[in-house]
């Protein structure tokens, strides 16, 4: 019961992620550069409390027992190279809602972070079956109609952003399987991001767009952006992935994988619940697709 709520919660979230970016850009709260600092700003806050929460409790409730691997995870300190990836991450995703329909963004990052995983396997020569392989082109088939220009797809630039962030939390994902604590790594990988907010910053107020403005404008940033980036940042990223961090060692690998099929169709029953956005034939087939070769060759694995 309780990896089932643990789980049930950290999908929820995942979903929400989308479904709160979306509702900040297309409302017009907030602007994307604007909302992903706010984003990383208040996950790293959230994610900083929560470990050093873990910190006292594995230092000083668990003192006597003398455990070797609480060592361990205490000195996992994440990396550079993963922080780059997760602010790679943050900002395409944010940029491509600006223009994309919470579902639609939502199976497109999720098919780009499978789709990387499967061939990075690939590369380091990973022995697949005859099915994995049919199972492989399918997703990848799906992904390319997914991508082509038609009423769910407006605008092949904000797909293609959202395609580079899934690549980057794919890659962020590769580099977290070898952690000795998921949930440290990520925290100070989002509190170097925060690095990143000054460089976003200069962007968005020296850099012209097409309209000859600012990209980060300061009189249209509302309350309801800044709270909907805090929700984003500090309850959907930060307590979601602590939940998920506590629910994964409850199940097998496969279950994990397979359960993560759901957080694109829950974005997609979020945006039309709460956004009145429309499910339209091209997510039914692309989803059908390429989540269905997804999870033949996650149970053929």
């Amino acid at each position: 019961m309780k990896v089932t709520l643990y789980t049930l919660i950290a999908l929820i979230a995942f979903a929400a992620n989308s479904l709160l970016c979306r509702m900040a850009l297309a409302e017009g709260y907030i602007d994307a550069l604007s909302f992903t600092i706010v984003r990383l700003s208040s996950a790293a806050v959230c994610l900083g409390i929560i470990m050093a929460t873990q910190f006292y409790y594995l230092r000083h409730r668990t003192s006597k027992l003398s455990h070797p691997f609480n060592d361990k995870i205490l000195s996992e300190k994440g990396s550079w190279l993963s922080s780059i990836s997760l602010v790679i991450y943050a900002l395409c995703f944010s940029i491509a809602y600006v223009e994309l329909e919470t579902g639609t963004g939502a199976l497109i990052l999720f098919s780009a972070v499978q789709l990387t995983m499967i061939s990075w396997g690939i590369y380091k020569k990973e022995t697949l079956s005859a099915v994995q392989w049919v199972a492989f082109i399918i997703a990848i088939a799906g992904f390319v109609y997914l991508m082509l220009p038609s009423t769910a797809m407006p605008s092949l630039l904000a797909a293609m952003l959202m395609a580079v962030s899934g690549v980057a939390w794919g890659t962020y994902s590769i580099r977290g399987k070898t952690c000795a604590s998921p949930l440290r790594a990520t925290g100070f990988n989002f509190i170097r991001s925060l690095v990143a907010i000054p460089i976003l910053l200069g962007i968005g107020f020296i850099y012209q767009g097409s309209l000859g403005v600012p990209l980060i404008h300061m009189d249209s940033i509302t309350m309801e952006g800044i709270w909907l980036g805090c929700a984003s940042g500090a309850v959907a990223s930060g307590i979601g992935y602590s939940i998920w961090y506590i629910a994964m060692p409850l199940l097998k690998n496969t279950q994990a994988a397979v359960i993560q099929l759901c957080v694109p169709v829950l974005a997609a029953l979020l945006g039309v619940l709460v956004l009145s956005e429309p499910i339209t034939l091209t997510f039914i087939v692309a989803s059908t697709v390429i989540l269905s070769a997804v999870l033949v060759f996650i149970l053929n694995k």
